[in-house]
């Protein structure tokens, strides 16, 4: 599977309160893909960044997914050569990263087609990415608004992380402090990947 990337340079310190929250333009899309073996977490349908063709969650069901918001010109940013190092390591027992770019911070101002290229020619991104996203407030997708719940946290920043286990029951979130190499979050990865498929 194909999917795409990020851009990064410049500064998104202001972690939290003082930041502005401006809703993404470009709506993904939410269906009612509901399954047996799918998590309720997955029941949705978004679109692919690099040719905006709808995609069913419920493909990553059984799988452990790291769910994490994006922007190209972030401090956190250069994230996405660790995210795909994370994705490349353990994407064959079992994990899936999805990226979801967002404008939320005011630190994604590029179109679906900059933001493909970008993460394509900077960081070599493969792992799943879809099209720029609302991750909190009024205006946040159905996903993020259930992570949100589920959690009790809403992104603070760009490249928050959301970590949900194979059955879709357990989902823990980091901050965008946290790095993909951070050895306490990897950890946690490696124990939800020693879990077995739930289905």
């Amino acid at each position: 599977m194909k999917q795409l990337f990020i851009p990064f340079l410049l500064l998104c310190f202001g972690l939290g309160n003082s930041a502005l929250v401006f809703a993404a333009t470009e709506p993904s899309v939410t269906a009612n893909t509901a399954s047996a073996s799918c998590p309720k977490l997955l029941q949705h349908t978004m679109l692919r960044l690099q040719d905006e063709k709808p995609q069913a969650l419920c493909q990553y069901a059984g799988q452990v997914v790291l769910v994490v918001n994006t922007a190209s010109f972030c401090g956190f940013t250069s994230q996405y050569k660790g995210l795909e190092a994370l994705y490349a390591k353990y994407k064959d027992r079992g994990l899936v990263v999805l990226g979801f770019p967002s404008n939320d911070f005011s630190q994604e101002p590029e179109s679906n087609a900059k933001i493909a290229d970008f993460c394509d020619n900077t960081f070599g991104v493969k792992f799943p990415m879809f099209t720029k996203t609302s991750v909190r407030g009024t205006d946040a997708v159905p996903l993020f608004k259930q992570l949100t719940e589920q959690t009790g946290t809403a992104p603070k920043w760009n490249f928050y992380k959301y970590l949900i286990s194979r059955d879709g029951k357990t989902v823990k979130s980091y901050g965008s402090m946290t790095g993909p190499q951070d050895k306490g979050f990897v950890s946690e990865v490696e124990k939800l990947l020693a879990a077995k498929d739930y289905r």
